[in-house]
């Protein structure tokens, strides 16, 4: 299975119709978190009428996952915290979302939603424990917060990550986990896009601004990962703890259609 992995797209409508245009690549696209943006002049209600047209075009090309951010977050739950209502719905448009997962490829994909407080984290915790008890395997996290202290969640001057998913990781030790929220990640000193927890592989491509979003590609069959940005493009095996490569063009496992 073949997949396209982007997160943070925050309202960049050009970036949303690169995805449209490429989802013919992939069996699978996952967008991990923010797909709105706080600080856009278009009101977030419209622009969630937008984003989920655009999801829902995409959905005819290609299965789709999609978990929350900070910047999803448009309602309040019942339990009094800040949760993505425009998501919860999506199931019936074929998209999997917030505390919903898919088997596609003979992978398991978890979407988990951003948490505000304990019992949003209390229900991830359940979830995760569901999804472990279906044995299925690989397992590929969606989570937007990547996991503290490690360089995908390093900034050039501090860490924010995640306090629990290191331990859920250590805990579970799926594959893949697939992040977003820390944009400078892959383009700072002590930062990347990719790094290994135990046997778990944790991706957050970035961000960037123009009509290119920085994306993740990963095939699962091959074993194979990829990076690409407006700095270049890196390649690694997800079957070794080595770094990730330089690497010029494409991979040999990716299509030469995709150029």
């Amino acid at each position: 299975m073949r997949c396209l992995a982007i997160a943070d797209l925050h309202y960049g409508l050009p970036q949303y119709d690169w995805l449209l245009n490429e989802a013919q690549h992939f069996d699978l696209v996952i967008i991990a978190g923010d797909l709105l943006e706080l600080a856009a002049s278009v009101d977030r209600r419209a622009q969630i009428v937008v984003v989920r047209k655009y999801l829902e075009r995409l959905r005819r090309r290609v299965p789709v996952v999609v978990c929350s951010g900070n910047h999803d977050l448009t309602g309040t739950g019942p339990d009094g915290e800040q949760v993505a209502d425009w998501l919860e719905d999506m199931e019936d448009g074929g998209i999997v979302a917030d505390g919903e997962s898919l088997k596609a490829g003979g992978a398991l994909i978890t979407a988990c939603p951003w948490w505000d407080g304990p019992q949003t984290q209390a229900r991830i915790g359940d979830q995760l424990a569901r999804d472990a008890a279906k044995g299925v395997r690989p397992w590929i996290w969606a989570y937007h917060a990547p996991p503290e202290e490690t360089p995908v969640a390093w900034s050039g001057t501090r860490y924010f990550g995640d306090p629990m998913l290191a331990r859920w990781i250590a805990e579970y030790r799926p594959e893949v986990v697939l992040a977003g929220h820390v944009h400078e990640a892959p383009f700072v000193q002590g930062g990347g896009w990719a790094t290994r927890i135990g046997t778990t592989w944790v991706f957050n491509p970035g961000r960037q601004l123009g009509n290119l979003p920085a994306h993740v590609i990963f095939d699962t069959e091959a074993g194979k990962a990829a990076w690409f940005s407006f700095e270049g493009a890196e390649a690694l095996d997800l079957g070794s703890p080595a770094p990730p490569e330089r690497i010029t063009g494409l991979p040999e496992w990716l299509p030469a259609s995709m150029a």
